[in-house]
């Protein structure tokens, strides 16, 4: 496990193994990773200047990096991944137009219902059963034909890996085959990459292959790769210029950000490598989860790092679990009255999952 830098020059961990305190299993989601020594390291010798005025050398770096890596003209540096969709939305779409989502993507459930206060559009949700939004469920949905009675779509935005419905990966011949279809009817199509990397890993591909029918895309440097913040929002050069007006109307001018681009650079050049890793951990522990009585998973949709048991076969609900489990020092999320949801990243190992499966097994078995 990585460990941050203490006074006294031990990592976080050997200083809570000196106090006797022993820090929680945390599979509560992949942004609870801490900066590992060497984000830290280039954190405290990056190079900064005003990003506001574009003078920020290490961001610019950052970006540049970014926009080569997916082989865009532009990208840019923002806060949160929430910010970077909402910028994406404000721009495809003009006031009461429709985005066409699924039923359980982040852009509708997770951010605060910003693209309606902010760019005064609504979502049209399509339900997957898979999570994996396709040219099939999208058509029915799309309003082009009534300029008088109905919202017209303006945008539909795909999520790959699915965090919701358990991470799963959508192919890159689906994801060219809805964009060409939507791009025929004049309709831009945005990518929520949150975890793109994941997505890239778990299919053996390049991100190009998945990100390029996208008129935009963003995705996370906070999650999986390991950084402490940031995301990256990328398109043509155009779209990153009308961008970073609206992330300043937002508020997300960081001025001298390069102490945090220094850590993203670092996880951007060492995270994607490191995430087959993560995968192999999530199968283990699905593969615990599915041996404890009651618990069910469905194992061939643990693709990537998030694992998603159902403990409605057992006399608990989700949340009691989770306040039990938190009791035995062991950290994850209820999704609902039955559904829990564990992620694994770089800052947890096999050992720390098996303990994990022991709480939960005590927990149900009433141990």
């Amino acid at each position: 496990m990585r460990g941050r830098f203490s006074p006294k020059g031990l990592t976080e961990v050997e200083e809570m193994n000196h106090r006797g305190v022993r820090r929680a299993v945390d599979l509560r989601s992949d942004t609870v990773t801490r900066p590992s020594p060497e984000m830290r390291r280039a954190m405290m010798v990056a190079e900064v200047g005003d990003d506001v005025y574009g003078e920020d050398p290490t961001v610019n770096r950052l970006q540049a990096r970014a926009a080569a890596l997916f082989e865009r003209e532009a990208a840019l540096f923002v806060p949160t991944g929430t910010m970077a969709n909402q910028i994406a939305v404000h721009l495809h779409t003009r006031p009461g137009q429709e985005a066409i989502v699924e039923v359980r993507s982040h852009l509708f459930n997770l951010e605060m219902g910003m693209a309606a206060a902010f760019s005064g559009c609504q979502f049209r949700p399509v339900e997957a059963p898979s999570g994996r939004l396709s040219w099939a469920l999208v058509e029915p949905a799309l309003r082009l034909q009534d300029p008088y009675n109905k919202a017209r779509t303006g945008l539909v935005v795909l999520e790959n890996t699915h965090n919701l419905a358990g991470g799963i990966v959508t192919s890159a011949a689906a994801c060219q085959h809805l964009c060409d279809e939507l791009h025929r009817r004049e309709v831009p199509v945005h990518l929520d990459g949150a975890r793109i990397f994941n997505a890239a890993a778990a299919l053996d591909l390049p991100v190009t292959q998945l990100t390029t029918p996208f008129d935009s895309l963003m995705f996370c440097l906070s999650k999986g790769l390991g950084a402490p913040a940031g995301s990256l929002l990328l398109g043509s050069t155009e779209f990153i210029h009308q961008a970073r007006i609206v992330r300043k109307m937002l508020g997300g001018g960081m001025r001298q950000a390069g102490v945090l681009a220094a850590a993203g650079l670092v996880a951007l050049e060492s995270g994607p490598g490191r995430l087959a890793q993560d995968h192999a951990l999530a199968r283990h522990l699905a593969a615990g989860l599915a041996s404890i009585a009651g618990v069910s998973v469905a194992l061939d949709q643990v693709a990537t790092n998030i694992v998603i048991g159902d403990v409605g076969q057992t006399e608990f609900t989700a949340p009691a679990v989770v306040a039990k489990l938190a009791e035995r020092n062991v950290l994850a999320s209820a999704l609902d009255g039955r559904r829990i949801r564990f992620v694994t990243h770089c800052d947890v190992d096999q050992t720390q999952c098996d303990e994990a499966l022991f709480a939960l097994r005590a927990v149900i078995e009433r141990q």
